[in-house]
Order: C-alpha cells, then structure tokens, then sequence
C-alpha cells in the first residue's frame, strides 16, 4: 500500500513539475490556468495538451504546449527550423475557422522554453484513441486507454473530416498535406477537427483559375518533425514531387485503413530509403485488391480502394465523398444536423427535435452525451424551443447516473424550472416536467428538489388549466413517498384541498379526493383525523363521483393498519357525515350499497370496542369492590348481622300495618321501628331486647283472643274505641252480617303490592266505598316499600275479581296474629247472614262530608306522619270506621294510578333516617338483574 502511494506521489509531483517546467513563463499563464496533462496531438505527437480554464470567464479550454526540451539534441539551425515549422502550422490554424478545423481560443505564445496556444475542449488525438500513446503521461488515463470508438462516431468523425477537407480545397483551395490520424483532433463533444498545417500548399493561382500548388522536394537530411509522415503520404509527393488536393483524399484513404484497423496504416515505410519504400508501396497499390481491405465495411470498401488508387484523377473528391452511402446512417446524419443547427429556423428545429426521441434509443450513451446533449442544452435560450428540448433532455437524463446528470443536466434545467414566459410554453414545460417527476425527484438531490422542483408542483396545482391540475393530480401520487413530510403537509396538501375546494371543474374535484385517498399512507394519522377528514366536511358539492371520494378517503383511512379512526371520531364525525350522505338521491344502488357496506363495518366496529372497553371497566370494577371489602373489618360477620337487621326490619314493617289500624301495640313497639331504621346493624343489647320481643309476641299467640274495647294507646296514641265495632253499630240499614272468629290456617294468602307501583288514595269516591262495604268485604292492608315489606293476614283476596292489576299473591307460613280483629269475618258466599243494622255513614260523613273539607294531597304531604293518622282516628266517643272500611280504603290501591310518590304518607322524608344507608335487600338486586341482566 505504501509503495502505491508513492508511486502516485511521484506520479503527480512528475507531472506537476512538468507542467510547471513546460508554461513557466509563457504569455498563455497570464490569462489561463493550466491543469491536467491529458493528450498529445500534432505532427510527431509533438503537442502535449493540457485541460485548462480561462480566468476572467471561467470558460473551459485545452492547452497545447511544445516543450523545447524535446529538440535539445537538434542542432540550432534544426531546432529553428522545427520551431518555424510548428509555428506556421499554428498560426495558419489560426486564421482559419470553419467547424471541421480545431478552434483556436488564443494565438501561440512563444518563451523561453515552450510555444503555447489555446483551443476549444479537447479530449485527446485520434492517434491516442487508436492506440497510439506517445507523448502522454504515464500511467495512461483509462478515459484514454479503454476508449472505443462506436460505428456511429467512426463514421461521422470520417464524414467530418472529408467536410474539413472540402472547405480546405473548395473554399480555402488549399491542400493540407498531412492528414494523420495525429493531426485529428477530437474534442471534448467527439467532433472530429483537423490541425497540423505545419505543411499546407496554397493554390499559386488566383481563385478563378485552376488551383496549382508546389510541392518542396524530399529532404532525408531534415529533421523528423520538419517532413510529414511519409506513411500517409501520397506516392506523387516521392515520385514525382507533386501534390493536388487528390492527394489529400489518398491520405483519407489511408486514415479510414488505419480506424478499421486499430491504428495500423497500411503501409511500413523505411524512412532511410524513403525512394525503394515508395517504388515497392506503389506497385503493391496497381495490385490492391479486397483481401487487403476485409477490415473495412463493405459498403466503404471500394470507396477506400478508390482513394487508395496510384492514379489521382481517379480517387473520389471530398465533396463525392461526403454524399456516399456509407455516410447516410441515422446517427451519422443525426449528429450532422446538430453541427448545422445554428442555421436552421425555429420550424425546422422542432420538426427535428420531435422526431428525435425515436433516433437517441439507436445511438450510445457516450456519443448522445457528449455530442446530442451540449447541443440540446445550448438551445434552453430560446423560450420558443424549450418545450421541444426538453423531452429529449429528460429522456437522456433516464440513462444517465445521477453523478451525471448533477453534473451535466441539472444545471441546464435551472432556469427551465422557473420559465412562465410565455404562457403556452410555460403550461407545456409544466406538463412535460410533471410527465418526469419520478425522474427528477429520483436524482435531484434534496436541496434542489425543495428550492426548485416542488415549487414548479405548486405552480401546477395554482395554475389556470385544468388539464396541467388535472394531471398534477394525477402524478402525484406516483411520486408522494419521494416528497419530504414537511413540505407534503404545510405546503402540498393545503394546495390540493385549495384546488378541490375553489375549483369550478367537476374533474379536479374528483382528482383531489382520489389524490389524497392514494398519499394518506404518506401522512400521520394524528394529521389524518385532525386535518384530512374534517375538511371532507367543507365539500360543498353532491355528485356521485365527489361523494364516492369522500367515502374512499372515509374507508382507506378506516382500514388502513397505520392509520385507523378511533370510534370518538366514527360516533361523533364520521358516522354523522356518512349517513345523510348515503341517502342522497343522485347515487345509484351499487354506491348506496357501498356507503351502506362502509357505514355497517364502522358500527360494527364502534360496537365491538366500546363493549370491549365496558366489559374490561365492568371487570376492573369488579375487582375493586373485592378488594374494598377486604379491606373492611370483617366480611363474614358484618353480613350475618346485616342479614338479621334486615329481617328484623322486613318482619317489623309487615305488622306496621295492623299496628296502624288497631292501635294495640305498645310505645315500646313503635320506639324499636325507629330505633332499626336509626341502625344499619345491631348491638349485642338490642339483639337480647329483640329476642325479648319476639318471646312476649309468641305467648301473645297463645292467648285467646280479646274482644274489641277501647283501650288507651300507649304514649302519644290516644285510647279510643274499636274502629271495627263502631263502624259495624252505625251500618244498621247493611245486610246482616254474620261475625265469628276464624281460625288461623296452616297456610294463608298474601297479597303484596310492588313497590314501584304501591300509593294510598284516599281520594276514592264514597259511592265505591260504600259498594265495597255492602258487598262485605273484609280485608287486612297490606303494602311494601322498597327495601321493607308489610304482609298482611286474610283468609282472602282483596278483591273480589280473580285477578287484579297491580297485586301479586304469595303464600307464607303462619301469618302473625290481629288480635283486635277477632271478632271480624267475611262468611263465605251464599251464607245467611244473622245480624242486620241500620245504615249509619256519619262516621263517614265526619271524614268526608261537609262538615269537614276534604284534605288535599299537598296539605297532607306537609304534616306529620302522626298528624296525618289522627285524622282517622275519632275522638272518645265519636263513631269509628271499623277495619273493613280501612280494608276497602286500601283495596282501592290497586285500582289507583298513584304510587308512593304521590302518598304523603310514604314520602321518604317523613321516615326516620338510620344513620347508614341500609343494604338492599335480596328481592330488590334480583329485580335488578331481571331488568338489565
């Protein structure tokens, strides 16, 4: 490794002490740099060319330096005599100008110790490209070395030099005398150009006559670079000291032998006895025949042997040569035309250039790009021919690298990218760049493509025809993963909403909507939700075609694995803009079917995921209350006791009612009611008391049953006399009815009013009530309220329908025993009955007559419980109502359409609070569950 980074140190410091010791000092230095050794061309190779560039302009140029080095072994009249001779070919290149010469950008410079001129790009001399490497820096340049040359540019690089030639003898009439593949020149486009003048003849007569030309005498004794090389050489200059333009065309005989023959000409001439070499070349020419020539095309291979022949009248002219067959090949012409550009109009330039794109396929890279390429570009000056100049430079830039086309072709298409005048021209640029934006945005780098491509997309979709925003539209997706994310989201989509928005045109609409559907893989979804779908919203048109874009972009965004809609968005914007618009009248059944299809699948989703998301909350709950009642002291106790609360409460509350009605129980009784409803749970104490109770209430059913009295209620109840007995005395004008004590059965039946549906109504007429009465019904109350019950004991139904609306009968064990009502019974129907009493209704009359206004629900929802009991509860003396008119108040419950919640008597706040909340009981969480699972 070492030993190579020396050897191209040496390598570079050799050359550039070489280049230094070679212009140090010349004139040519003060206005060009001078760079890199890269041919050698001239007479004898004697010509070193550099590359080099002009300071003031920065212009390209190639600098031919003759280092005098070179002549050091010469003699001093020798080496004035080769210095004369490069000379006068110099400046005779110089004063002429024609397109098949080289071009000379600076006259020769003569120092000390080199000449030095300037000329147009080069890239090397013919002789270097066959092989011929005399003169060149070492290690040879691969540009160099494995440079081949195609059949397109052999045969146009020939037909360019017999143009040369025919200025030179036509024009100039003037013979060149050296035609060499040394004194060809190829630039840096791979046009062949003509140099060497070192030994042109100029015609001797004037320009009306026949041109004569002198030829000087072979002088063995002159140095090498001051004769010709004789291997190209016509016989007459030898033989017979004679020269004509004809022998010119001999010597592009001998070129074309050597170009199909890799450099070797056709004949080896001993330069010592120059004279015998000449004597035998011309015999073996009278005897030339094709086996001499297989190398050489078959349609060019008698025109070589014609140039080849002894005699000069017979060789072809270079103006015959030029129009031969062998010339008329498409790239031949092709690249022929582009030299003889500058001369045509503006019509015949782009009949040519749109016929082009079908030529450039049959032609190789290297020829298009050295040669079509700077010819194209240089045509971007002219506005009226970019839009025909530009499809062929993006077609070469296809095939070219990106290192290339950075190199070559971006630079040119600056100025392009920014053109708008004029305005045709514009819009067809706008369209052919659109038609290639893969391409650009492939191989403009990234800086470029935001300063200069994405803004000529953005003029697109701004611009006045529909047809460019149409197929802007359409492109774009095609490109859109090329496109950075900020530049797509602040500068790209608002253009394309802004066009499908204010646009008139029902097709840029329908372009937008698809456009966006196909880039929202592109964008974020956050963007998406926020950004895409609301403006959905803000499309004011109706068609078909728009509202089957609005469900693309509705669906892709759906079911798209990276960007989704979350089901807060589906139930509150997206669902609610799909469905009207599934129902509008200009869509057909198969775009119905398809909004509805769409519209189904996000409810089915929406359903899916938030059931998901109750069931996981339903679950997570669950697991909390687990872990809050492990928390508290004692699960398995504090149940058990709240159980026995619960049915200490549910057993006290069923015999609330008789204790309303008879008034028998003790303050004590009453004072436990509300001491339970005070407590959710119950001490030690109060559970012995209770038992205490319940001991004294079993020995009470052992007693015999009392006769109806009046007696004194304990506490705040006053001693009155029996209800029953008192209403029974008043109803004189009743039937008979026959009272004797039942027997308390194994098995009674309860009826039970729900709580949802339980009120008392004493607003009942007196007409119903007094119907009741005769019919001789006799009925215990019974009601519940939630989370208490109040059976009731009665031998039957409330009613004497078979069925009534609102209650519900349940058969308990052994009921607990009334004992003010055992003097009480209904006989069984079809009895006699024994005993009849006149009608007596001042009892009722008392409540409900005149004498005393009726009370209404709002006034006895502000009194007290007791206040309100009082009422029905006459004073010492006075009649009472007896139990069955209580019994039928209460029947008319179920035929009531009021609740608890409008019966004063059971509003909560006229209940003593406990201080904790009681538990549900089992009956009220199974309710539950029946109605919500």
């Amino acid at each position: 490794m070492e030993s190579m980074l020396n050897k191209l140190k040496n390598t570079v410091t050799k050359v550039t002490a070489d280049v230094t010791s070679a212009v140090m000092g010349n004139p040519v230095t003060r206005e060009f740099d001078v760079g890199r050794h890269i041919a050698s061309g001239g007479n004898g190779l004697a010509w070193k060319i550099f590359n080099g560039t002009k300071k003031s302009t920065k212009q390209e140029v190639a600098v031919f330096v003759f280092d005098k080095k070179l002549i050091d072994k010469y003699q001093k009249f020798e080496k004035d005599q080769i210095i004369d001779s490069l000379k006068r070919g110099v400046q005779q290149l110089t004063r002429l100008r024609h397109p098949r010469l080289l071009t000379v950008q600076h006259p020769l410079e003569e120092s000390r110790d080199c000449l030095a001129f300037c000329t147009e790009p080069v890239f090397a001399s013919l002789a270097n490209v066959l092989g011929n490497w005399e003169n060149l820096p070492s290690p040879i340049s691969p540009d160099i070395k494995d440079y081949k040359l195609y059949d397109v540019e052999t045969k146009y690089g020939l037909l360019q030099v017999s143009e040369g030639l025919s200025f030179l003898h036509s024009s100039v009439k003037m013979v060149h005398g050296n035609i060499t593949p040394e004194n060809i020149i190829l630039n840096k486009s791979g046009a062949w150009k003509i140099m060497g003048f070192d030994f042109c003849v100029s015609s001797t007569n004037p320009s009306e006559q026949e041109p004569k030309f002198l030829c000087k005498e072979w002088d063995p004794n002159l140095p090498s670079l001051c004769l010709p090389n004789p291997e190209y050489l016509a016989p007459e200059y030898i033989l017979s000291v004679s020269c004509e333009t004809a022998s010119d065309m001999y010597s592009l005989g001998t070129v074309m032998y050597a170009v199909f023959n890799k450099g070797k000409p056709i004949f080896e001439v001993n330069k010592q006895d120059i004279y015998k070499s000449f004597s035998r070349q011309l015999d073996q020419l009278s005897r030339l025949g094709s086996s001499s020539l297989t190398n050489i095309p078959e349609e060019v291979r008698e025109h070589v042997k014609l140039l080849l022949n002894v005699t000069p009248t017979v060789r072809p002219d270079a103006d015959q040569m030029t129009k031969i067959p062998f010339f008329d090949d498409v790239g031949a012409v092709t690249l022929q035309y582009f030299d003889t550009l500058f001369q045509r109009d503006n019509l015949q330039k782009s009949q040519f250039f749109k016929g082009l794109p079908k030529v450039l396929p049959k032609l190789p890279k290297r020829v298009i790009v050295q040669r079509i390429l700077p010819c194209l570009t240089s045509e971007f000056v002219n506005p009226d021919m970019v839009p025909f100049v530009l499809p062929n430079v993006l077609l070469i830039a296809e095939e070219c690298t990106k290192e290339e086309y950075v190199k070559l072709i971006l630079p040119e298409l600056g100025p392009v990218f920014k053109q708008q005048e004029p305005i045709q021209a514009s819009n067809m640029i706008l369209l052919i760049f659109l038609q290639k934006m893969d391409l650009l945005l492939t191989k403009t780098p990234p800086d470029e493509i935001k300063n200069s491509v994405l803004p000529m997309v953005y003029r697109a979709l701004e611009a006045p025809s529909i047809q460019i925003q149409e197929l802007c539209l359409n492109i774009i997706p095609t490109f859109a993963n090329l496109i950075d994310y900020p530049s797509m989201k602040n500068a790209l989509i608002p253009r394309i909403k802004n066009a499908c928005l204010q646009t008139s045109s029902l097709a840029v609409r329908v372009n937008s909507l698809v456009c966006l559907g196909k880039i929202l893989e592109y964008l974020d979804k956050w963007f998406v939700l926020d950004d895409i779908l609301p403006f959905l919203q803000q499309i004011p048109s109706k068609e078909p075609a728009v509202l089957m874009g609005i469900l693309g972009i509705y669906k892709c965004t759906f079911t798209h694995k990276k960007l989704g809609i979350t089901k807060e968005q589906l139930a509150g914007k997206v669902l609610p803009h799909l469905i009207p618009l599934s129902i509008e009248n200009n869509l057909n059944l198969n775009q119905f079917n398809s909004f509805i299809s769409v519209i189904k699948e996000m409810l089915n989703r929406l359903e899916s995921e938030h059931k998901t998301k109750l069931e996981q909350l339903h679950i997570m709950q669950e697991q909390q209350k687990s872990l809050d009642i492990g928390n508290q002291m004692n699960v398995s106790e504090e149940t058990k006791v709240t159980n026995i609360g619960n049915q200490q409460i549910d057993k006290v509350f069923n015999n609330i009612g008789a204790d309303l009605l008879t008034g028998s129980e003790s303050e004590n009784k009453e004072d436990g009611l509300q001491n339970i409803h005070k407590r959710a749970s119950l001490t030690l104490e109060e559970k012995q008391k209770l038992a205490k109770e319940q001991e004294q209430a079993q020995k009470l059913k052992s007693q015999q049953p009392l006769k109806p009295q009046v007696h004194t209620p304990i506490a705040t109840v006053k001693q009155t006399k029996d209800l029953t007995d008192t209403l029974m005395d008043n109803m004189s004008s009743l039937t008979s009815l026959s009272v004797s004590t039942p027997k308390p059965s194994a098995s009674s039946t309860f009826t039970s009013v729900p709580s949802t549906g339980i009120g008392m109504m004493f607003s009942t007429p007196i007409d119903n009530t007094k119907r009741n009465l005769t019919n001789g019904l006799n009925a215990n109350m019974g009601f519940q309220t939630s989370g208490f019950s109040m059976p009731v004991n009665t031998n039957q139904n409330f009613y004497s329908s078979p069925s009534t609306v609102g209650v519900t009968k349940m058969t308990l064990g052994t009921p607990p025993t009334l004992p003010n009502f055992n003097t009480l019974s209904v006989p069984p129907a079809g009895a006699k009955q024994t005993q009849q009493r006149p009608t007596d209704m001042s009892a009722l009359n008392n409540l409900f007559g005149p004498q005393k206004p009726k009370v209404s629900m709002n006034q006895l929802s502000q009194q007290k419980p007791n206040q309100w009991l009082n009422q029905f509860i006459p004073p010492q003396g006075s009649p009472a109502m007896g139990s069955s008119v209580m019994g039928t108040q209460m029947n008319m419950v179920g035929q009531s359409a009021f609740g608890i919640q409008g019966n004063p008597f059971f509003n909560p706040q006229n209940f003593a609070q406990p201080p904790t909340t009681m538990t549900n009981s089992t009956s009220a969480s199974n309710d539950l569950k029946d109605l919500f699972g």
